[in-house]
């Protein structure tokens, strides 16, 4: 398939904001008091929202509000993401400290890669502090963080972005679905088990089933998550076929928790970039930088 997936800017923040008071008041009288503005303005914020997500948050009665399934579901990751921007005003005032180097990356990649890489930084060097601060949407944090990985297509990379590796794509499974009668032995077998969708990311499956020679128009199932590391875990646990960026899979395949059914690994349209704030601490954000660098070098190797 060639279709593209077309990338949508993130929601304003205010909308996320009016969202998460009126579902915690049920109220959106009682949320434009906590936030400051009218009622009326909460309201648009709350259907713009909705518009922008193409599904009902609220169902509104003539006094009160009651979340529906959409919006219980939608809740918890934008608190979190709201959490994020909390803890990021408090890093950029322990960051104030000049043996401190804030580092933003996405969950993903500080789970399975970066928090080994820092651990290994502090013990090489103990006298810098690292506030190591893992995101899940992007750019919640960029203006507060020292260091800035971010993940992005090749088409948008950051103007003065350092890329970590030429990331390549890999397709795995749980070990069981390599044996038994409905073992995966040619590429065709991909089509009789679930697939594991990460949102945003769904044309790695385009890239993956165009190098084993699959038609994905004929596959109709599937698994989605909004997290790269619940797709990891879902494959793991037996629940079907993922399709991710290699350096993200890494820690799974040497623990043997995932494996390749078959050896491709085509080049990943989406790669991971280091930036440095201009205002960041000059020589400690360097060794910080050069120590991310240079372990992102002798891993891909």
């Amino acid at each position: 398939m060639s279709q593209e997936f077309e990338m949508k800017p993130p929601p304003p923040l205010n909308y996320i904001r009016s969202f998460e008071s009126s579902a915690r008041h049920l109220s959106f009288t009682l949320a434009a008091k906590e936030l400051g503005y009218t009622q009326a303005a909460v309201s648009t914020h709350v259907r713009s929202l909705e518009h922008y997500i193409g599904r009902q948050l609220f169902i509104r009665y003539p006094r009160s509000l009651k979340l529906t399934e959409m919006g219980e579901a939608f809740l918890p990751t934008l608190r979190q993401a709201l959490d994020q921007i909390d803890q990021a005003t408090e890093a950029i005032v322990t960051s104030s400290r000049n043996r401190t180097v804030v580092v933003s990356c996405p969950m993903s990649l500080a789970e399975n890669w970066l928090a080994g890489c820092m651990a290994a930084f502090r013990k090489k060097h103990p006298e810098i502090e690292i506030v190591l601060h893992g995101t899940i949407w992007e750019d919640l944090s960029e203006q507060i963080a020292d260091i800035t990985i971010s993940t992005r297509r090749f088409d948008d990379r950051p103007p003065a972005g350092i890329p970590l590796w030429n990331d390549d794509l890999v397709l795995l499974c749980a070990p069981a679905l390599l044996d038994g009668e409905h073992a995966l032995k040619v590429p065709p077998d991909i089509l009789k088990v679930d697939w594991i969708f990460v949102h945003g990311r769904q044309e790695y499956w385009q890239v993956v089933t165009s190098a084993l020679g699959v038609d994905m128009e004929e596959y109709d199932k599937g698994l989605t998550t909004n997290a790269s590391n619940i797709a990891l875990e879902l494959a793991a646990m037996g629940a079907g076929l993922v399709a991710t960026q290699r350096s993200l899979a890494h820690a799974y395949l040497r623990r043997g928790l995932l494996v390749e059914p078959f050896p491709i690994r085509p080049p990943s349209p989406w790669n991971y970039y280091l930036t440095e704030n201009q205002l960041s601490k000059g020589t400690i954000a360097r060794t910080v930088r050069e120590w991310i660098l240079a372990r992102a070098q002798e891993d891909s190797a």
